[in-house]
């Protein structure tokens, strides 16, 4: 069907439709914008809810990420972070395939509409021009008609008058030829008008309004394709990102499906175990017996000795580990406040990472040492005596952390002697020399709980066997003359000397060396006459005297 056949006499309601038409494509337009809007803000709105849940770093939520339900909780965060991106390109493509297309096929619709209704009205106002030459040309007809009659008439009345002159009748005689010339003239010339309008009019609806009509109309017809075309793609832009939001999702349901609740039931025991062993039966004393009141081995802490131990160690010891509070802080350098499983685990950590600062430094300076070779071999490129600050800077960054290394090489070995071996977990073999086994360095080792969280002596160890080392260690010392001094040390960390043996020193303490270290990891000490003990060698600057060992130094 032809709207120029049609609907030939529709000009206005044509005109009025084909606005319509364009307002739709700029509403429908509006709308892809709209969605294009929303999608954006939607997968912003994804974004931030991942960002937000994402552990946080140096956190106890980083350190929860063994677990396999927090690894897979991570997991989901970032497969909606890709899902939000996947929201992203909705946006981009709808901005780009549709919005800004369609907003181009606007204003060109616009453009188009424009000429095709511009020469529409230039046709209707042709045609209208012809129609009122043609109503001039029938009324100048009409009017000169009715003059040639007046004249006729009035030419036979003055032919029939005998008192009117002959001069006068032919004069109107004359005259009403003259009418009658003009009448006919006037005839042709609306005959000739009539023709020519009745040929412009036909050529008008049949030709030049038809063929404007079908231009506009081809012109609505295109716009309603495109419509259809702009739809189609708004679905194909979300179908295309289907595939990849059904990996996302498909990702999420692998997470969930990683999660082992044995695993973690497992880091859970790694995590708190405490190393130590459970109390033993509390053996029956009897006290209707005139007998002296003994302790049980396996008693529920092995602070349960007799008055002489109670009186050294001023402490009382009378709590299960589970039940003491913890300390609260930091706690110190060498973590005797934890349970020995859990000082074991946090030492290997700090040697872990001290060691990952050695090999940085390390690369470091093959990296500088590399460059020195190059400046040596090609001077133009720079002077070798240039890295030469650095390196020095970095071998005493090396050295400083080896001897930290060592410091705590020395507390982890103390810790794996301490624990029982496990079939599961060999004991680490450790590049420092073997702890003492005397009674002395026993008794400067052994970390006594407090009421507010450190651990206690292994629980089934002989509370009578230790008072017999104590009392074995005070008859050595009392028995042994005094020791000429063979150097000073500087204390480099303080040290409490809180067991029997030790002594304690303050950071920064100048003491003298009477014995130095046998390998076992003590250097024994004195401040006075009378205050003398032993102190970790790690924890001091030995520096002996020439003239009895030669010029040495212990870091």
């Amino acid at each position: 069907m032809s709207w120029g056949t049609e609907l030939w006499d529709q000009f206005d309601n044509l005109e009025k439709h084909t606005q319509w038409g364009i307002e739709f494509v700029e509403r429908y337009n509006k709308f892809v914008k709209d969605r294009t809007d929303i999608e954006i803000s939607y997968a912003k709105q994804l974004r931030n809810l991942s960002k937000k849940y994402q552990p946080k770093r140096n956190s106890k939520e980083e350190e929860e990420q063994r677990y396999t339900s927090c690894q897979a909780f991570l997991a989901v965060l970032n497969e909606m972070n890709d899902y939000a991106g996947q929201h992203e390109v909705i946006a981009e493509n709808m901005s780009g395939l549709i919005f800004a297309e369609l907003s181009r096929y606007i204003q060109e619709l616009k453009q188009e509409r424009k000429l095709h209704f511009q020469e529409g009205r230039r046709a209707q106002q042709h045609i209208e021009s012809c129609w009122k030459q043609l109503e001039a040309s029938k009324r100048r007809f009409e009017r000169d008609c009715k003059e040639a009659e007046r004249a006729q008439f009035h030419f036979e009345k003055m032919d029939n008058d005998f008192n009117v002159t002959k001069a006068d009748v032919e004069k109107a005689r004359q005259q009403a030829q003259t009418r009658h010339q003009m009448a006919s003239d006037s005839k042709g010339e609306y005959s000739s008008v009539l023709q020519n309008f009745n040929k412009e009019q036909h050529e008008h609806y049949y030709t030049n309004i038809p063929n404007i009509f079908q231009k506009i109309q081809d012109l609505d017809e295109r716009r309603i394709v495109k419509i259809g075309e702009s739809m189609k793609t708004f679905s194909e832009v979300d179908r295309q990102v289907i595939p990849i939001i059904g990996k996302c999702l498909d990702g999420i349901t692998k997470a969930a499906e990683s999660v082992d609740e044995k695993h973690d039931t497992q880091l859970v025991v790694e995590a708190f175990k405490s190393g130590f062993e459970q109390p033993g039966d509390v053996e029956f004393e009897d006290f209707s017996q005139p007998m002296k009141r003994t302790v049980s081995e396996s008693s529920l802490s092995n602070s349960r000795s007799d008055g002489k131990q109670e009186s050294k160690s001023g402490k009382s010891k009378g709590k299960l580990w589970p039940f003491i509070k913890k300390n609260k802080g930091s706690g110190p350098e060498d973590f005797s406040h934890l349970p020995p499983e859990q000082r074991r685990k946090k030492l290997q950590q700090k040697i872990d990472e001290i060691n990952k600062e050695i090999q940085k430094e390390s690369d470091q300076r093959d990296g500088l040492t590399k460059m020195k070779d190059v400046y040596i071999k090609n001077p133009q490129m720079g002077r070798p005596e240039s890295v030469d600050p650095r390196l020095a800077e970095i071998e005493q960054t090396i050295e400083k952390l080896r001897q930290e290394s060592s410091k705590f090489e020395a507390w982890l070995a103390e810790v794996e002697g301490r624990l029982p071996t496990r079939p599961d977990q060999p004991r680490r073999p450790s590049e420092m020399p073997e702890l003492p086994t005397t009674a002395v360095n026993n008794c400067a080792q052994d970390r006594e709980s407090s009421p507010d969280g450190s651990y206690t002596e292994e629980q089934n160890q002989d509370p009578q066997l230790k008072v017999a080392a104590q009392n074995e260690f005070d008859d050595e010392f009392d028995d042994e003359e005094v020791l000429t001094a063979i150097g000073t040390c500087k204390a480099m960390y303080a040290f409490e000397g809180q067991n029997e043996g030790t002594i304690a020193m303050a950071e920064g303490e100048t003491l003298s060396v009477i014995e130095e270290d046998k390998g076992d990891g003590w250097t024994r000490v004195r401040r006075s006459e009378d205050e003398e003990g032993y102190v970790p060698t790690s924890y001091v600057e030995v520096y002996l005297d020439r003239n009895t060992k030669g010029a040495m130094t212990y870091i």
